[in-house]
């Protein structure tokens, strides 16, 4: 093992993996070709594929799909010649930065997973170990990466930021005053690249396709998942069957013989970020919860074990977040940098609690803001946690004994909270 720590994250591995793959399924075969790039090392070009998996260490390989037999009754499968993160060629590599490893191209893929349902507008989704730190959609670029950033400013932190437009220099200004790793996008308008010229590691793609991933938005592929005793479980991906208001259900349930519906159906601005949020929830990583407003996710609760504590872990990082946005914007430091400094007596202890209180004031930015939610809820107990914090409005699928609960539980709020089904669930492991 090499004493030398900070040098594993540069070493580029050389991987055992042949130049070709192919999956049979039956008399069905899928045949992948490897992607490598030729970048400069030691005075001449070298040809390099991944850095390394998900850890130094780690080999890996990246395949794309070159021909594909495969064909299953009532799925649209996709299909060679529309890639994006598999397909990335050295023309779309406009900076290599440290060189690009797996995770850099799995937030990319989960960027799409996104992106995909948000093609009318402009749309950013910033991405960190498969999980959106925060998407926004907006009438123009700048904004839509302002809010996406936003979202969750910590967490985005040397993420990989995805927009379905082309960068403008603006949006390009604003990113160069902060640490991301990796930004990807259809094109770059004049002035943008300059002004992400001093970010040394960052790795800029151009990637032509991401201004029409509506063309993705039914396609399905196959997922393969390798279990340690070197079994696999084959399945196809999910596709998300909500558009527009029109495809979410109402909610409403029986038990025991009674019927009980949610009173109140979702306000078109409500309905709005219901789908915007529904969209998001297909890149997040279960069992989740998020909260949206105005086409931006405010905070975003992931990888939990139970829902209510997914909605307790999205509630705090709003409220902590919320602290983050105020302090960054006044002192551009964390809260928690201003909270040492007062420690420290480099600072009034006033102002620290002076932006405590007004976040604290602000509700965490929650008032008013809608929650989607990737499975059913078994209990009432995360409704009521989010009607208690101001969200106006909740999706999720639907489908439990106590549904009733939640209904009982919109019912019962003051003011009264809007609840539709999905009709799917939108689990992601």
């Amino acid at each position: 093992m090499s004493t030398d720590l900070r040098s594993a994250y540069r070493t580029i591995l050389d991987d055992p993996f042949p130049r070709t793959l192919e999956i049979t399924l039956g008399a069905q075969t899928l045949r992948l070709r490897k992607r490598t790039w030729k970048v400069p090392e030691a005075g001449g070009e070298v040809e390099r594929g991944l850095r390394y998996g998900d850890n130094p260490g780690q080999p890996a390989a990246l395949y794309e799909l070159a021909e594909s037999a495969l064909a299953v009754p009532g799925a649209a499968l996709i299909s060679p010649g529309i890639g994006l993160a598999s397909s990335i060629a050295e023309e779309h590599i406009l900076s290599f930065g440290k060189h690009p490893g797996k995770t850099n191209l799995t937030d990319l893929d989960s960027a799409v997973l996104i992106l995909r349902y948000l093609a009318e507008a402009p749309a950013c989704a910033i991405m960190k170990h498969n999980n959106p730190c925060g998407v926004a959609r907006a009438d123009d670029v700048l904004t839509a990466v302002r809010n996406a950033y936003w979202g969750d400013p910590l967490a985005a932190f040397g993420g990989c930021v995805v927009l379905n437009r082309p960068l403008t220099r603006e949006a390009a200004e604003f990113l160069g005053e902060v640490f991301i790793e990796v930004i990807a996008c259809p094109d770059y308008e004049e002035g943008a690249l300059a002004a992400l010229e001093r970010k040394q590691n960052l790795r800029i793609f151009k990637l032509p396709r991401l201004g029409a991933l509506d063309a993705l938005e039914d396609l399905r592929c196959l997922q393969l998942t390798s279990l340690l005793d070197g079994g696999l479980i084959v399945q196809l991906s999910l596709t998300n069957p909500i558009k527009g208001p029109g495809d979410f259900l109402p909610a409403v349930c029986e038990s025991k013989g009674v019927t009980h519906k949610a009173a109140r159906e979702p306000t078109a601005q409500e309905y709005r970020d219901l789908v915007f949020a529904w969209a998001v929830e297909q890149g997040v990583i279960s069992n989740s919860v998020l909260f949206a407003k105005n086409g931006a996710t405010v905070s975003i609760g992931a990888g939990g074990q139970d829902r209510v504590g997914v909605v307790k872990q999205a509630i705090a990082k709003a409220f902590d977040r919320e602290r983050d946005r105020l302090a960054l914007a006044r002192h551009k430091k964390l809260f928690f940098e201003l909270e040492l400094a007062a420690a420290r007596g480099q600072m009034p202890r006033a102002e620290v609690e002076a932006i405590e209180a007004e976040a604290r004031g602000r509700g965490g930015d929650l008032r008013g803001s809608v929650l989607a939610s990737d499975a059913f809820f078994p209990r009432r107990d995360g409704v009521d946690l989010a009607i208690e914090v101001g969200v106006s409005a909740l999706c999720h699928p639907g489908g439990s004994v106590r549904d009733w609960e939640s209904i009982q539980a919109v019912n019962e709020a003051d003011p009264q909270v809007a609840m539709v089904f999905t009709g799917q669930r939108a689990f992601r492991h």
